[in-house]
């Protein structure tokens, strides 16, 4: 490779081609692997991260941990060594449980972002073939088209209608012209119109360009401050509840500090020992941990999603999926399989059907039952040079049969027209393509000007009937001549088509004479001569039909928006099982009513057909002035403002353009609407374990306190000691408290109506309970206390027992949590989950330690508790449990009634 590349924009395309040692074929995978060796990944390189010891550090950056390092020097001062040890013990252990949940978090998102690693279409020694970004070299010739994100940068070789957004480089908001003629050698970055750089977007048209530079020898990789940073792990509710945590503990410390005066003023007790009781008086009722296992639900529920295909662009999406009231989904692809196959071609008089095997360019073509002969039947041939040479789609032969590189739709044409030609999968090779109109969105076709071997400049056009229908003058007939158009017989024959659930487009030609002007879009209408309709076929996924019902089960309305035929959208919406399959909502039917009609509409409608992205941005806002929660998905980069507005913009992942992911909060990997059931489903998840690890964390943190409070304001002896205040806190927030963060999903979490988007976490009902929890805690552990010295018992054993009677009750109130929309008296619920059990192995193993070792004993003040107390303590842990479980089937029982009436 010779030359410089930072000159290629003046140079002339054979120029630049030369100086990169490149080919307008494409490199050969030998000649790629070198390359890469020399000039490595196509990667920017990585912001620099915090080192291991700055994050260990950060984890020491928090007001309790603050507190209890005071409280350690204090009590160092005190010479309570053993205090003081504990205390030191308690922030280490903190500190490096926060630690590792971090990494663990980043991991997370890490392989989040591994899975999003953009792909593209390239040449490899002359066949189109799909990279991954990554391992584009200098000399790659890169195939573009709307919605793309530029890979690497590239010296334009081929454009056609080609804008891009160059606004990340040059600050330019409005996209910018493209074309392959070289510009002045000092032109600015701005002005190099026969480049494209990397990390931009193209806005319209396609291209081909050649690689120039990669990774950071890019011009996006020569500016650092362009590079991203790593997204925080976190949500608007994560976040609230991390302001919440440090507003209570700010409430906790003035209480603290209120309760060491009157014990000291008051009861005149010794300061000592008075501090160590505020200092776990503090440490039991602040949440330390709720935020940092908030963190690690979130990443639990970011690696769920993944594992089911769901790639979580941004997290706040996680969140909002568990309150979507109604999905917009496209048809194609997502509701259906996405293997598309020619079924149908009507011509004027004849209707033929075709024989297919997935993307096999091999079959049949029959009429009337018989075999139809390409050579008395002179019109198959038109359909096969119009399926193959207006078509950017390549079929490749592999071990697993015929797949398909590019649009599926378009592969199935170039499987028909190697059908018809008996060419094969590369039919027509000798025509020269010489101009394009790309497929747009607002057109609704796309046309090619081929040079035949004769030299003739033949068009060949496909698209929408209506749209391929107003470029033509006249039809062809079955002998070859053509006739006037009859507008009747086609929009007939596409309404037959349509109902049997294919999909149609029609296909049309023209000629240009030599020297003649002519190929453009306002030059094409009423220029061509229609060839007649191809009939697709697209099989409903199976999955699809099961997640459709499973959503409608959950209060979730299924709506279909697709650009095909509304005969065929009614077929395929009835196909899977949406409620409103006989109503259909066209396009032109939506620009006729206004914003108030349309939200009517909407709500009643479940089939919206011939959609643009306008229609697909005006449902979005009209379901959300209803109040609904809205998912929409879409592809193309005109579906970015609705993917934008919608609540969860969904983009799919393999048809997906790079702008719709980029404007998506969530990307499907497997474009399966199946999967985005199963992300509502985790969604709800999700939000079901934070509410249980809130609704476990502050009633527990209540009822240590509460137990500390009553005994230092009724001037008694602590029925729990400081220092077994903090072990049982050291043990639980590293065990228990992480537990719900890996709970599954409850077995009525997709039959329940979605929640309200704006419901809070902290509810009347969660104050209730954690004041009702609270109660019993104090009951219980100072009820165990009082039996305890009523039986003669030691006040080390009477508070041994006390301790233990804590730990018992929230490992009760765990069992109890892990079920809130039913009861918690199942098989199932008994048996838990391995993380539950593992967590409350744990608990037990190192309370025994506690209470029966002797050098833990001389630590924590324990003593040894006999066995018939210990059946009391888990008596009275079951009646515990009895209790709180009674009182939530009474709620449950109420709520029920309550919808019932409504």
């Amino acid at each position: 490779m010779t030359g410089d590349a930072k000159d290629l924009h003046a140079a002339t395309v054979s120029e630049a081609l030369a100086a990169l040692g490149a080919d307008a074929g494409g490199l050969t995978p030998e000649e790629a692997e070198a390359r890469r060796e020399t000039h490595g990944a196509n990667r920017l390189p990585e912001p620099p991260q915090p080192g291991l010891l700055w994050r260990f550090l950060q984890q020491f950056n928090n007001v309790l941990i603050y507190v209890l390092i005071g409280a350690a020097v204090v009590t160092g001062l005190l010479q309570h060594w053993v205090d003081t040890s504990v205390i030191v013990a308690v922030v280490v252990v903190n500190a490096v449980i926060g630690f590792i949940q971090e990494g663990r978090a980043e991991q997370a998102m890490g392989a989040i972002r591994g899975m999003l690693a953009p792909h593209s279409a390239a040449l490899r020694g002359g066949q189109r073939v799909s990279l991954d970004a990554a391992d584009l070299v200098p000399g790659d010739i890169v195939l573009l088209e709307a919605g793309d994100r530029v890979p690497a940068d590239l010296r334009l070789l081929q454009a056609r209608g080609l804008k891009a957004e160059e606004a990340v480089l040059t600050g330019e908001s409005v996209p910018v012209d493209k074309g392959t003629e070289p510009v002045a050698a000092d032109a600015a970055l701005g002005d190099r119109a026969s480049m494209l750089y990397s990390g931009t977007l193209i806005a319209a048209g396609t291209g081909r360009g050649v690689v120039t530079a990669t990774g950071a020898q890019t011009e996006i990789g020569h500016i650092s401050g362009m590079l991203a940073g790593v997204e925080t792990l976190t949500t608007p509710l994560v976040h609230q509840m991390d302001i919440f945590a440090r507003w209570l503990t700010v409430f906790i410390l003035i209480v603290a500090a209120s309760v060491l005066a009157y014990g000291y003023y008051v009861w005149h007790l010794e300061f000592g020992g008075l501090f160590m009781a505020v200092v776990g008086l503090s440490v039991a009722a602040i949440p330390e941990g709720l935020p940092a296992v908030l963190t690690i639900t979130l990443a639990v529920g970011v690696r769920a999603m993944a594992n089911r295909n769901a790639i979580v662009r941004r997290l706040p999406a996680i969140e909002t999926l568990g309150a979507v009231s109604v999905i917009c989904s496209d048809k194609t692809g997502t509701l259906t399989r996405n293997e598309m196959a020619v079924s149908s071609l009507a011509a004027a008089e004849h209707v033929y059907a075709v024989d297919s095997d997935g993307y096999a360019p091999q079959g049949a073509v029959r009429w009337r039952d018989a075999d139809a002969d390409p050579a008395e039947h002179a019109v198959l041939t038109e359909f096969a040079l119009t399926a193959g040479l207006c078509n950017d789609a390549v079929l490749h032969e592999g071990e697993a049969g015929w797949r398909v590189e590019g649009d599926p739709m378009e592969g199935a044409l170039v499987a028909l027209a190697g059908k018809i030609s008996g060419q094969g999968a590369d039919p027509f090779s000798d025509w020269e393509r010489l101009d394009a109109i790309p497929f747009d969105a607002a057109h609704r076709y796309m046309a090619v000007l081929h040079r035949d071997p004769d030299g003739r400049r033949r068009i060949h056009a496909k698209g929408a009937p209506e749209a391929v229908l107003r470029l033509c003058a006249d039809q062809r007939m079955p002998g070859g001549g053509t006739a006037p158009l009859d507008p009747g017989y086609w929009h007939e024959t596409v309404e037959r088509l349509a109902s049997e659930g294919q999909r149609v487009i029609a296909v049309a030609v023209g000629e240009i004479g030599e020297g003649e002007a002519g190929f453009g879009m306002e030059a094409l209408k009423g220029k061509l001569t229609l060839i007649g309709l191809v009939g697709l076929v697209d099989p409903p996924r199976d999955e699809a039909v099961a997640a459709v019902a499973e959503c409608q089960a959950a209060g979730i309305a299924v709506k279909m928006i697709t650009g095909d035929h509304a005969a065929t959208a009614r077929a395929i919406g009835a196909q899977i099982g949406l409620t409103n399959h006989d109503r259909v909502l066209t396009g032109a039917q939506i620009e006729l009513l206004d914003d108030t009609e349309l939200a009517d509409a909407a709500l009643a409608t479940d089939i919206f057909a011939r959609t643009s992205p306008a229609h697909k941005l005006r449902l979005v806002a009209a379901l959300q002035s209803r109040g609904l929660t809205v998912a929409m998905t879409g592809d193309g980069v005109n579906d970015a403002p609705a993917l934008k507005r919608a609540d969860a913009g969904i983009a799919m992942g393999r048809k997906g353009s790079e702008a719709a992911k980029e404007a998506a909060e969530l990307v499907l990997a497997d474009d399966n609407f199946a999967t985005i059931a199963a992300a509502v489903r985790e969604g709800r998840t999700v939000y079901d374990n934070i509410k249980k690890v809130i609704s476990w964390n502050l009633p527990t943190s209540a009822g240590e306190a509460m137990t500390i409070i009553v005994a230092l304001f009724l001037g008694m002896t602590l029925p729990i000691t400081a220092v077994q205040i903090l072990w049982v806190n050291l043990i639980t927030a590293v065990t228990l408290g992480l537990a719900l963060a890996f709970e599954p999903s409850e077995s009525g979490t997709m039959r329940r109506p979605p929640r309200s988007r704006g419901e809070s976490l902290l509810t009347g009902g969660l104050v209730w309970h954690v004041v009702l929890v609270s109660l019993l805690f104090v009951v219980a552990v100072f009820g165990i206390y009082a039996y305890a010295i009523d039986e003669g018992h030691a006040p080390e054993l009477a508070q041994t027992m006390a301790m233990n009677m804590l730990v018992a009750l929230e490992i009760f109130h765990l069992f109890f949590i892990r079920n809130i929309y039913g009861t918690s008296l199942t098989l199932a619920a008994v048996r838990g989950t391995p993380v539950v059990w593992l967590c409350v192995i744990t608990v037990t193993a190192a309370q025994f330690a506690v209470t029966y070792l002797p050098p833990l004993q001389a630590v924590f003040g324990t003593q040894p508790v006999p066995f018939h107390d210990g059946v009391l303590i888990v008596g009275v842990g079951v009646v515990f449990f009895a209790l709180v479980e009674t009182e939530k089937q009474m709620r449950l029982a109420f709520r029920r009634n309550a919808a019932a009436e409504r």
